[in-house]
């Protein structure tokens, strides 16, 4: 059982930065692999990035790539998604998730856990 909450949503303008964090808890947490979806008012929840159990392997969707940054730190239970340049369409609610599988799979099915998830606005 993994339990995951997300917090560093906020407003932002166009252009600027926001941070993510997961924390996690269970004792399995460090072989999970963890992903960040977000969904957008009227739209589908969709991936925007993961990353593996250690840490070595991420994936982004292409919308965010150059732009935001996956990480996770498994001494302090923790996963991140730090975001740059950010745009208007980037505004939505963002969710941690964790997949017990190894592949870092972009399909909200395969993961196992979710966390409650974090509003994050980018105005124009």
């Amino acid at each position: 059982q993994v339990q995951l909450v997300e917090s560093g949503g906020g407003l932002v303008q166009a252009g600027g930065s926001l941070r993510l964090s997961c924390a996690a808890s269970g004792r399995t947490y460090s072989t999970y692999t963890l992903g960040w979806f977000r969904r957008a008012s009227g739209k589908e929840r969709e991936f925007v990035a993961g990353v593996n159990w250690s840490g070595s392997r991420k994936y982004y969707t292409d919308s965010v790539k150059g732009r935001f940054t996956v990480s996770r730190d498994n001494a302090k239970n923790t996963v991140s998604l730090q975001m740059n340049s950010l745009k208007p369409e980037d505004t939505a609610v963002y969710y941690c998730a964790a997949d017990s599988g190894t592949v870092i799979s972009s399909l909200d099915n395969d993961y196992d856990y979710w966390g409650q998830g974090t509003q994050v606005t980018v105005s124009a």
